[in-house]
């Protein structure tokens, strides 16, 4: 099927199921958030905004490592070297243990000083402590359920990795309730509601792929037995999609210190706090879903890489950036529009300075939605490809080296606004870089059709 189906049906029947997985995933955080204002106020939103950050980069280790080993593994089954398939999904399972065990260890140790740091403020510390000590206790599961969805989907088993978001992320809607109201559990109940659905997700996904019906061949013995070539590939292939979780939580520190500096009093400040939080949710939304295409793409072309059969990865390219590009284009629409209702949605007292405040920096914000598609496609192509530098290079360029430096150049000049405007900038900067590196790449590809 990765080799011979057609490119444009075959990029469907991957990506529907992930975007349709990724969807419902994205539609949970955004509900997750909806409980907790809806229960405890704007104050407890604050409080989640520097949780996550946090959860990020710890969620980041099982994105890394599963992003990593699928882009391996693909590679190998298009050249059909089963050794190294092998090899692969269960070095990759094992790291995983390891590498998340010791992060949850050291993140509950330091959490209150963690979240000292990100600068949380006296009224919404206690909620961002209450919600992080129990999403560490199930950090192993959901990570675990991050690479085996990643190479359950390398293996052309869409459905099934869609059926594992759709259980952990429908569970977590109709327990994030009650846990919440019923059991009167606040921001702890929308953390365990979390970590039971994400554990139900994991025992689903590891039962199909311990199953017959799959090639990821999973076994338990010589447990610490691990191929180092392959994980040292893996995650340097997986490296760009860690460091996007990573300086993406590394942001949210210095949006949260500038917005200390430049709001003026207590309230301003946890006003946007909270706007923010709102903000990052949405993204969240708006983002996931065009994942679900790269996550169609990626089992592609590295299948056809492997394989040599340029033509067709040149034309699958070329699709799914079209795809992805027209989804922002609409997305940016809809927000320009739509942004006063999605802020009323998650103001428990209809605050009007809330929500235009918050219209305001999201209108602002989302401009740069119209270049950000190619972005994520370059990034995700060079993964695919094995070119970790090229890929690291694109990753970073967006938050890195335009973002950092324009926050602080235009938030000096029109403070909180001067925020949401280098948001914007550096999305059309990094689009334009990115715009420029997959025309070269394609010129390579075109070079090597026969």
């Amino acid at each position: 099927m990765l080799g011979t189906m057609n490119i444009k049906k075959l990029l469907m029947k991957l990506s529907i199921p992930a975007m349709s997985g990724m969807f419902i995933n994205a539609l949970y955080n955004i509900v997750d958030t909806l409980f907790v204002a809806r229960g405890l106020g704007e104050t407890a939103i604050g409080g989640l905004t520097f949780a996550f950050p946090i959860q990020m980069i710890l969620m980041a280790v099982g994105l890394m490592i599963g992003v990593g080993a699928a882009s391996v593994y693909s590679r190998a089954f298009g050249k059909k070297d089963y050794k190294t398939m092998d090899l692969v999904v269960n070095s990759a399972l094992k790291t995983d243990v390891v590498i998340a065990l010791t992060m949850a260890v050291l993140a509950f140790i330091f959490l209150e000083p963690l979240l000292s740091f990100f600068g949380a403020t006296p009224d919404n510390f206690q909620y961002g402590k209450d919600y992080l000590s129990i999403i560490l206790i199930g950090l192993v599961p959901m990570t675990l359920s991050m690479v085996l969805n990643n190479l359950t989907r390398a293996e052309g088993r869409a459905m099934v990795s869609m059926y594992a978001l759709i259980i952990g992320a429908g569970l977590n809607i109709i327990l994030d309730p009650i846990f919440i109201f019923v059991f009167d559990l606040g921001v702890k109940g929308a953390a365990i509601a979390t970590v039971i659905a994400q554990f139900s997700s994991l025992i689903f996904i590891f039962t199909q792929a311990y199953g017959k019906n799959s090639n990821l061949h999973i076994h338990f013995n010589h447990f610490f037995v691990v191929n180092f070539r392959l994980i040292k590939e893996s995650l340097g292939v997986g490296l760009p999609t860690f460091l996007r979780n990573a300086t993406g939580a590394m942001i949210t520190i210095i949006i949260l210190r500038l917005i200390s500096k430049y709001a003026g009093n207590n309230n301003q400040i946890e006003t946007y706090q909270s706007i923010y939080g709102v903000i990052n949710r949405v993204i969240n939304f708006v983002f996931l879903p065009s994942f679900g295409i790269v996550q169609g793409l990626v089992p592609i072309a590295s299948f056809n890489y492997g394989a040599k059969h340029f033509k067709r990865l040149k034309d699958v390219i070329i699709f799914a950036t079209t795809i992805v590009i027209i989804y922002f284009i609409v997305s940016f629409i809809l927000i320009y529009f739509l942004a006063p209702s999605i802020f009323l949605a998650f103001s428990e007292s209809s605050d009007p300075e809330f929500i235009h405040l918050g219209s305001q920096a999201f209108t602002i914000l989302s401009i740069g939605f119209i270049l950000v598609g190619f972005q994520i496609m370059a990034s995700s192509i060079f993964q695919s490809f094995g070119y970790p530098v090229k890929a690291t290079i694109v990753t970073i360029s967006r938050q890195i080296l335009f973002f950092v430096p324009l926050v602080y150049i235009f938030s000096s000049l029109w403070g909180i606004v001067g925020i949401w405007i280098a948001f914007a900038a550096a999305d059309l900067l990094a689009g334009f870089l990115s715009i420029f590196l997959l025309r070269v790449e394609l010129k390579h590809i075109e070079s090597m059709i026969v």
